[in-house]
């Protein structure tokens, strides 16, 4: 099907629109935490206090998601999204006014702005069944969605760096977030945001979260972020052993044009059988492809190995985008959806933190060894956690099974959400 098959789903009515409108409104989150401390620098403010900055921007990020997919869930996506995208917005523009020079309202406002951040991710998630109808056009659509993950955290840096050399750091802050309004506002006055609603669900304080498919898919993805921050980092300790900084960009492009090859791939094919099995295959190749990377051959060779480890994780992120679906009690699609990229951002900034010390002391080696060691983990809590994933989680009710099924097994996901 290849190529065909994604403009087949971007010819569906309102999806270029949704998929272009949330990555736009996401740019604001791609760019914080550089755009952040590129401002910071800037106004005077030490690598201690940028750090700091965009570590409290990123920890507030984290608690925000889920608690606003809850409310999604809840209320509907045009009360929150929007909303939230504004008073996001307007916590970046009160540290572009307070400076640094004010600690306790600068961190405020970061707090603010990251606590704030529209979980836009999460929300087209649920809306690309009532979008696109059949399962297997979903299905690509969550590669697609992957793939165009990677384009942004790949062109939302370049984007910084170009409104820093044309204006100032603190109109790059203003700047995205405006934008990142604009997306938010382009998604959420569609039709399919304003009608859609989420299915009945059963009040309980844990939401999403009391699916135990749910739990083991997430702990294994804390070890892929951890496995990925972990990358990052090991990859300027590299780079600082060859004495070539531009050596660091190249680890970083491979890395993502991997991933970009990988997921385009990876969707363009019509997969059957389980989707929680196939994560299983998946998450060995993407364990087995980040080991050679302790190896740290010559530049060429260790870009070649970069791209390879990139391969892997949008297939591993597409097909968790299906398990999510399944595994998440009726009424909480957007919530789990959130969760999944808090508990990511959680694990990448827990591999950053190990992998910094760990190659400081130990060699760039032993950073990369991180890295290993994570997907490993990850791998580790999907093979003990087999009967946990293959039950869907239906809330005492039989999960009907969809006819554009091809695995043949019952589609809990597709009960996410309705038209109202």
């Amino acid at each position: 099907m290849g190529a065909t098959g994604y403009l087949e789903l971007l010819r569906a009515p309102h999806a270029a629109r949704l998929l272009g409108g949330t990555l736009v409104g996401r740019l604001p989150n791609a760019t914080a935490p550089i755009a952040v401390v590129l401002f910071a620098r800037a106004d005077g403010g030490s690598y201690s206090v940028a750090g700091a900055l965009a570590a409290v921007y990123g920890l507030a990020n984290a608690v925000g998601q889920p608690l606003l997919g809850r409310a999604v869930d809840l209320y509907g996506q045009p009360r929150v999204q929007l909303p939230a995208a504004l008073v996001s917005a307007l916590g970046m523009a009160l540290l572009v006014a307070v400076g640094t020079g004010s600690p306790a309202a600068a961190f405020a406002a970061v707090a603010v702005a990251g606590l704030c951040t529209p979980p836009l991710e999460g929300g087209l998630r649920a809306l690309w069944p009532s979008v696109l109808g059949r399962e297997d056009r979903v299905h690509r659509a969550y590669a697609l969605d992957a793939v165009a993950q990677e384009v942004m955290f790949t062109v939302g840096p370049l984007l910084v760096t170009a409104l820093v050399a044309a204006r100032s750091p603190a109109a790059a802050l203003l700047v995205l977030n405006a934008v990142g309004v604009l997306g938010a506002l382009s998604v959420v006055v569609s039709r399919p945001s304003r009608a859609w609603r989420s299915a009945e669900r059963q009040a309980h304080w844990l939401g999403a979260l009391r699916s135990p498919g749910l739990l083991a898919l997430l702990g294994a993805f804390l070890f892929v972020g951890a496995a990925l921050g972990s990358i990052t980092v090991a990859g300027v300790a590299y780079a600082d052993d060859q004495g070539r900084e531009s050596v660091y960009g190249w680890l970083m492009a491979a890395l993502g044009l991997g991933a970009l090859v990988g997921g385009a791939v990876y969707g363009a094919r019509r997969w059957t059988g389980a989707p929680e099995r196939r994560l299983r295959v998946i998450a060995v190749l993407l364990a087995v492809c980040y080991l050679p990377l302790v190896l740290t051959p010559g530049p060429v060779t260790m870009t070649l190995l970069s791209m390879l480890a990139g391969v892997f994780l949008a297939p591993a992120l597409a097909c968790a985008f299906i398990v999510v679906d399944r595994q998440a009690p009726a009424g909480t699609v957007t919530e789990a959806f959130s969760w999944l990229v808090t508990t990511f951002g959680v694990g990448s900034a827990l591999g950053t933190g190990v992998a910094g010390p760990v190659a400081q002391h130990a060699g760039t080696s032993a950073g990369f060894a991180v890295a290993g060691a994570a997907g490993l983990c990850a791998l580790l809590v999907l093979a003990a956690t087999p009967r946990v994933l293959a039950g869907r989680h239906v809330d005492g009710n039989a999960a009907a099974r969809s006819e554009n099924d091809p695995s043949d097994a019952p589609e809990h996901g597709f009960s996410t959400g309705h038209q109202a």
